[in-house]
């Protein structure tokens, strides 16, 4: 008798994986187009050079959270395989990447439409 799986191997991490990475390349572009149109809109020159650091560590979440999916993709699956539960790695940086996201979008906003209130 054949022990059958409970899962399809490879199908259910593969599409986290995917989602993982979709979210890395959109935090990488908006990271990229804020770089480029913010400190162009900004009000003032201080602004525009404080705009880089939140940039460049958005760019820098993105490549760290898609080489991170790979490695999740992979412990999912031997997990998986192997039959044994495992605490899955990841809930942290997401948790610090959606504020830091969150954060840097909320300051996109007041950029913008601060100069159009006035």
């Amino acid at each position: 008798m054949t022990q059958r799986l409970l899962f399809d191997p490879g199908l259910q991490p593969e599409r986290t994986e995917l989602a993982w990475r979709r979210t890395a390349l959109a935090i990488g572009v908006g990271s990229l187009i804020a770089l480029r149109v913010v400190p162009a809109i900004a009000p003032s020159s201080q602004l525009q050079q404080a705009w880089l650091v939140p940039g460049i560590v958005g760019v820098a979440f993105a490549v760290m959270l898609w080489l991170r999916s790979r490695v999740r993709h992979a412990r999912v699956n031997e997990a998986l395989l192997e039959d044994r539960p495992e605490r899955m790695p990841g809930a942290g940086l997401l948790l610090v990447l959606t504020l830091f996201v969150g954060g840097c979008g909320i300051l996109s906003a007041v950029i913008v439409l601060l100069p159009h209130a006035v």
